[in-house]
């Protein structure tokens, strides 16, 4: 058999193998779950503006916090069905009137962006998973550090 040091000498080394790759096993599930809500407002914003192309202005949320409205006019014609939740299960934001749009996730904390959807903020590349991942008018106007617009 093994001896009690051999034993403990390979739990070490696991243990040792577990701490490195832990931590890089969460950054990339983030990292998945933010290109899953870039690609998602990314085709909700597809949708819409195909929805201007048609009928000469874009559909209207009255409520921000809820895709319903612009679902409803989009839906099923020009997506099959708009996801209402980012990659980390937080709802999307929205402010929509007939000359524009903003569609928002909060990111990993799913910050309140109420100010920021309604053109409070000033745009640009954003830091880590938690900030706002923001698209206007057909492009992302805050996007996650390292991506490409």
């Amino acid at each position: 058999g093994f001896t009690l040091i051999e034993l403990l000498i390979v739990v070490a080394i696991i243990g040792i193998i577990a701490a490195i790759a832990i931590p890089n096993l969460l950054n990339a599930i983030d990292r998945g779950k933010q290109k899953r809500t870039m690609a998602d407002i990314r085709s909700i914003g597809t949708a819409v503006e195909s929805y201007a192309i048609d009928n000469n202005y874009y559909p209207t949320a009255a409520d921000i916090g809820t895709l319903k409205a612009v679902g409803t006019a989009v839906e099923p014609i020009y997506i099959k069905t708009i996801p209402a939740q980012d990659g980390w299960r937080h709802d999307f934001y929205v402010a929509s009137t007939t000359t524009g749009y903003t569609l928002a996730s909060g990111g990993k904390d799913g910050g309140d962006l109420t100010g920021v959807v309604w053109g409070a903020f000033g745009g640009g590349n954003g830091g880590g998973f938690d900030s706002p991942i923001i698209f206007m008018g057909g492009q992302f106007a805050a996007w996650p550090e390292g991506v490409q617009q």
